[in-house]
């Protein structure tokens, strides 16, 4: 069995069933037009998300911009490009100065539907391609940022992003400051060598506690500047509140410690240890010795991984 028998999905409820309904009198110049201002305005999106850890838009809104350029693609088959963001995964890494790592098997992303049929036609394609029926498992979805974990002999090689799908940053520098990832599984089974792939992500609590950090630094700071004689209109935002849990836990791991002050290192290694892990799949994997999903799951989980609940 492929690693691809372990099928994911996410049903998009916050969107009309047709976000992409093109209007009848849509000729080919005003389609090339319209694909053009769609591409440029979805990989700036996806860049910003992909290799920068901030989101322009929501979910939704980004989800209904691709959906419109699928939209012409099929009507105009002439305007999919090979380069088309309907056909991309990820983004090309803009580093922050990390090497790059090529993962052994490609990290794709979940596919999304809008509309029950569409998630019938969804259900039909997996178990066409699974080759026999299969079984559900629903979960939440974890906004954070993916993960790929390369292990060997049961030591953790690499921990690197999805990038582009083929090519990722390898953060396994930033491996001393994350104790959720395992740096050694124990147990029975434990193949040669295996990519476990998951989410890093950042709770409500862990968020409100990193807030609530930043706010007394800045009240720290802002004393400090006052006890200078600094004017109170002239003290500066240093420290301010982070936006949303997800860029932030994405922002938080793609940090570099060199060149960091003390201060600057003990705030990143903060940020860093309220991170939190769930595994919730398999990249590259040699005959794996289970069927199902929540089979895969006991299998990791029993060698130390973090999985979901």
């Amino acid at each position: 069995m492929r690693n691809s028998a372990i099928y994911t999905g996410r049903v998009n409820t916050e969107l009309p069933e047709d976000p992409a309904t093109l209007p009848e009198s849509l000729d080919f110049d005003a389609a090339r037009t319209e694909s053009e201002r769609l591409t440029t305005e979805i990989e700036r999106y996806r860049l910003s998300y992909h290799s920068e850890g901030v989101s322009l838009v929501s979910d939704a809104e980004y989800d209904a911009l691709v959906r419109q350029l699928e939209a012409i693609e099929r009507a105009f088959p002439e305007l999919a490009g090979l380069d088309s963001p309907t056909r991309q995964v990820g983004a090309a890494i803009v580093s922050a100065g990390f090497p790059t790592h090529e993962h052994a098997e490609r990290m794709l992303s979940l596919d999304n539907v809008f509309s029950l049929d569409e998630l019938r036609e969804w259900l039909d394609k997996t178990r066409a391609a699974a080759g026999r029926d299969v079984r559900w498992l629903c979960e939440l979805k974890i906004a954070g940022l993916a993960l790929s974990l390369a292990y060997r002999d049961g030591a953790l090689e690499t921990a690197s992003t999805r990038g582009d799908g083929r090519v990722g940053e390898d953060l396994t520098e930033n491996l001393p400051y994350l104790p959720m990832i395992p740096r050694r599984l124990t147990g029975e089974g434990i193949p040669e060598f295996f990519e476990a792939r998951g989410e890093v992500f950042l709770s409500t609590a862990g968020f409100e506690a990193l807030n609530e950090r930043q706010h007394e630094l800045q009240e720290a700071y802002a004393a400090e500047q006052r006890a200078k004689g600094v004017d109170e209109a002239q003290i500066t935002v240093r420290y301010p509140e982070f936006a949303n849990a997800r860029n932030t836990a994405a922002g938080s791991l793609r940090q570099r410690a060199e060149k960091k002050n003390e201060t600057e290192l003990a705030l990143m290694k903060e940020r860093l240890a309220r991170l939190a892990l769930y595994v919730h799949g398999i990249g590259a994997w040699q005959d794996p010795a289970f069927e199902n999903q929540s089979d895969a799951y006991d299998l990791l989980a029993s060698w130390g991984l973090p999985v979901s609940p």
